[in-house]
């Protein structure tokens, strides 16, 4: 009998089960923002800015958001895990993905709140 010797992380069953919580959650946003959309009779500025005057829908969009942006995450550190062998250019595009993933945020909400 082969006697196996599991060596790594492990962070693969972690990653693939946020990642699939997170799409989850983007697709029930998605539904929820295409039903919302087509109920609307008419796109106009100010009926944009009535689709997320109301917090739930500012609450929404954040998780949706937040999602999004630790997808991303994931997926980026996996590629740069799985591709990139040079552990200080690694780190270099962690720091770079990291810094523009949160400057993204911090965009979205400052744009989210300002509605």
């Amino acid at each position: 009998m082969v006697n196996r010797e599991v060596v790594g992380a492990h962070y693969g069953l972690r990653d693939w089960l946020a990642q699939r919580v997170t799409a989850i959650v983007m697709a029930l946003y998605t539904l929820l923002f295409l039903v919302t959309l087509i109920a609307a009779p008419k796109t106009d500025f100010s009926s944009w800015r009535l689709l997320f005057a109301p917090q739930w829908m500012k609450l929404a969009t954040l998780v949706f958001l937040v999602s999004l942006y630790l997808h991303a995450w994931i997926g980026v550190r996996n590629i740069f895990m799985d591709y990139i062998k040079s552990s200080v250019l690694r780190l270099v595009l962690y720091v770079l993905a990291i810094a523009w993933l949160v400057a993204c945020s911090g965009w979205s909400v400052q744009i989210l709140w300002s509605v």
